[in-house]
């Protein structure tokens, strides 16, 4: 046997790259984290340029503040748009979670990995602040100490682990890259500070989605080009692992061998997951991969960090060729365990979580929404039932909804998803199941009322009498004012279309009583506001108005901002038939307007067309009592001194 002679000196001069004079100098600082990049002489063609070198002016993103992460993959789009496209649906998903869970002004260095207080300066607590802390909770105060890190200095230390990833990759220097993103992947472990954990999501997951992308299209330019940069293949979007070379399914193995040897399950669950779509270099199926990480999400203790794991799941399978409704399915029916375990939790145990159980159930809300989206996404009604019966829903399709309870905030999110049709055929079954279905991770009330606002999406609901009879006498049960109107609401529109004048003097009557026996809170009002202009949207003669009991009660009690709105509807109620000449009608408009005129908030309803003055303008105008001057002339005298202010109408006033 004989070996092959090599030369290495020529090998070594063949390999080297070209070396040309820098611009800058190293150490200098650079005005802008694109400077950072390599330059390099070769003869690619810049169609096959290494995407990955183009990849570092999102690094640029990391000197963007909290709430303007990834803003142009997502501005401008349409929630059409966002949907057809999954990245941007995720950047805006992101964005939202992030605004709706902004991290707090100080953050406790102790709730934090070591790699996020390095080099940044750390603040004492206040003494009245520590005394307070110590106070409420001397364990955990000898626990945590004093120092703190602003949110601020939070944020921006995750910004600059992006950028300190994306120079460690352009510098070739792959064991860093790695590092770096495996201690980002375990700051999820740390859920201490829980208002502080979606921006952490939001953030730590753009770090591990962009070593993803780098690491995929490292493999595939292995994959189309040998060493000396001849591309030999092409790999087509939908290729099989058949098609990919020996020295591309090492390198993809490689990586996966180094990421299951990280000892925590969390971290590594997060980084099989940013990396999934690589499955398909090595195998045909890498929906068997996903479905080991659904099962090994199942290890994870903490609710919190489980929830958000499977939030990211359910974007990463997203990134697969094939879906799997299946996985989804299984997180979901994983999720309501969890959320039951969390509810049934003891006041005494478990630290923090029982102390922050609505805190906590509210930052797992959004994951279990975006979950149910991804699930009913493009689903047809044949499919939906099958899904239901999945979900724990019924033992079949003709039996669903309705036998055993479910959890308030899932049932909820299943509410906003499902098809329109699935729910006006279902309503009833749907109603039984909200009334089951009642604990304390998301309020009943809010359920009947999507229901409502669900069932209004059709124009006939088959059941109609059935649904209305059930939830009147849902309402009802609901001694307080907030709740009454929030299902009302939802249902009057209905009773409108349907010729309900009972159920509708019911309401009334149920408004009129809770109203008057407590104090309208600004929430309520805008709810009763919506309620009021329902009615008068509807009737187009002041006569049924005022045929309506207990509506004039209702509306003495209103105030503010809510009560204009009202009245400028009932104003155009009254002058959209020409000349106004019923003794009652003209007093009743004339305190209306004088009501109107008066609010304080009267200069911030104007609009472009002044509008509440054009309303009271015509009012005035249109009023005619015929022969009888002298009521005429008091009429004109009263709305001088109500209404002088209003230019327009000063003039015909006193000509």
């Amino acid at each position: 046997m004989e070996f092959r002679p090599r030369n290495y000196s020529a090998e070594k001069q063949a390999h080297a790259l070209p070396r040309v004079r820098a611009g800058d100098h190293p150490l200098s600082a650079p005005s802008s984290l694109p400077h950072l990049q390599v330059e390099v002489v070769d003869h690619w063609d810049t169609e096959f340029l290494d995407p990955l070198r183009r990849s570092d002016n999102n690094a640029e993103a990391a000197r963007e503040d909290l709430v303007d992460i990834e803003t142009s993959s997502g501005a401008g789009l349409s929630s059409e748009a966002s949907i057809q496209n999954p990245s941007k649906e995720w950047a805006s998903f992101k964005r939202s979670l992030m605004q709706r869970f902004p991290v707090s002004k100080t953050v406790s260095t102790s709730s934090m990995s070591d790699v996020m207080v390095k080099g940044r300066k750390t603040y004492e607590k206040s003494s009245t602040s520590m005394h307070l802390e110590e106070l409420d909770d001397p364990e955990k105060f000898a626990e945590e100490g004093g120092k703190v890190i602003t949110g601020r200095e939070y944020v921006s230390r995750l910004h600059e682990l992006k950028a300190e990833l994306t120079r460690a990759w352009h510098a070739d220097d792959r064991v860093t890259s790695l590092k770096i993103s495996i201690k980002v992947a375990r700051l999820l472990m740390d859920t201490s500070v829980l208002q502080c954990y979606p921006t952490l999501f939001a953030l730590a997951t753009d770090i591990l989605d962009m070593l993803g992308d780098m690491v995929w299209e490292r493999i595939k330019l292995k994959a189309e080009f040998d060493e000396d940069e001849t591309k030999f293949c092409f790999l087509p979007e939908n290729f099989s692992a058949s098609d990919v070379c020996s020295d591309a399914k090492e390198t993809c193995n490689n990586w996966f061998c180094k990421i299951g040897a990280v000892r925590e399950l969390l971290p590594r669950i997060y980084l099989e997951l940013a990396l999934l779509p690589c499955w398909r270099f090595l195998v045909d199926q890498p929906l068997d991969s996903l479905r080991r990480l659904v099962m090994m999400t199942r290890g994870l203790a903490d609710p919190l960090a489980s929830a958000y794991c499977r939030l990211y799941m359910s974007h990463c399978m997203r990134n697969l060729p094939s879906h799997d409704t299946g996985c989804l399915l299984t997180c979901a029916n994983d999720f309501k365990i969890v959320l039951m375990r969390v509810m049934s939790a003891e006041e005494t145990s478990h630290g923090n979580l029982s102390d922050n159980k609505r805190l906590l159930v509210s930052l797992m809300e959004p994951t279990i929404e975006f979950i149910m989206k991804c699930i009913f996404k493009n689903m047809s009604e044949r499919q939906v039932g099958d899904v239901l019966v999945e979900l724990g829903l019924g033992d079949n399709q003709m039996e669903l909804f309705g036998r055993f309870p479910y959890v308030s905030i899932v049932l909820h999110h299943l509410l906003k998803q499902l098809p329109s049709e699935v729910v006006s055929s279902r309503a009833v079954e749907i109603l039984r199941l909200i009334e089951l279905s009642n604990d304390d991770s998301f309020d009943q009330c809010l359920n009947y009322r999507l229901l409502g606002f669900r069932l209004c999406e059709r124009s006939q609901i088959d059941t109609a009498n059935a649904v209305v009879d059930k939830a009147i006498q849902v309402i009802v049960q609901y001694d307080g004012l907030d709740e009454y109107l929030k299902v009302a609401d939802a249902y009057v529109d209905i009773i409108l279309q349907n010729h309900m004048d009972d159920h509708l003097n019911s309401i009334l009557e149920g408004i009129s009583k809770r109203a008057c026996s407590e104090e309208i809170a600004d929430d309520e009002m805008a709810t009763l506001q919506s309620i009021l202009v329902k009615l008068l949207s509807y009737y187009k003669d002041l006569e049924d108005i005022f045929s309506m009991n207990h509506f004039l009660k209702i509306l003495d009690l209103m105030y503010g901002s809510s009560r204009s709105i009202v009245n400028m509807h009932i104003l155009d109620i009254g002058i959209r038939n020409g000349c106004i000449r019923d003794p009652r009608t003209i007093q009743f408009l004339l305190e209306v307007s004088q009501a109107l005129h008066q609010d304080e908030n009267f200069g911030n309803l104007k609009d472009d067309t002044n509008q509440p003055a054009r309303l009271i303008s015509q009012f005035v105008s249109l009023v005619d009592y015929g022969a009888e001057m002298e009521s005429q002339l008091a009429f004109l005298v009263e709305c001088r001194g109500s209404f002088g202010g209003i230019r327009g109408l000063k003039v015909f006033l006193i000509s």
